[in-house]
């Protein structure tokens, strides 16, 4: 089993835009479902979104659709997550996780292969 490494993270004032990388070479074109999900001090872990390789369906928590994009980068063998309109609320730790059956954010148990994550500042 191979762990992801997720890069990109940073400062950024409110308003702006962080694209996250998750280096996922091991996963990406052996069926897995690659998910994205973030933690900060005061709240659990929460999915953010999620992308299926075999079909590429996306998912997302509902709070954030609209502003945050999942997306593959098979040239850099990359999964990405472009943030929009950041708000200090974003602000966490990004982590990155595979799952070998089915898809979607509910069950974080189902994933595995954590990274090391990639801190995310957003200043007001």
């Amino acid at each position: 089993q191979v762990p992801l490494v997720e890069s990109g993270g940073g400062s950024v004032q409110a308003g702006g835009s962080v694209r996250l990388s998750c280096a996922a070479s091991a996963y990406m074109y052996s069926g897995y479902c690659i998910g994205w999900f973030r933690q900060n001090p005061a709240k659990e872990r929460e999915g953010v979104a999620a992308i299926d390789t075999r079909d590429s369906s996306t998912y997302y928590a509902d709070s954030l659709k609209g502003r945050f994009t999942i997306s593959p980068d098979y040239a850099k063998s990359s999964v990405d997550l472009q943030m929009n309109n950041l708000k200090t609320e974003d602000t966490a730790v990004y982590y990155c996780a595979v799952r070998s059956r089915g898809c979607g954010l509910a069950a974080q148990r189902l994933f595995s292969n954590w990274g090391q994550g990639t801190q995310v500042t957003v200043s007001s």
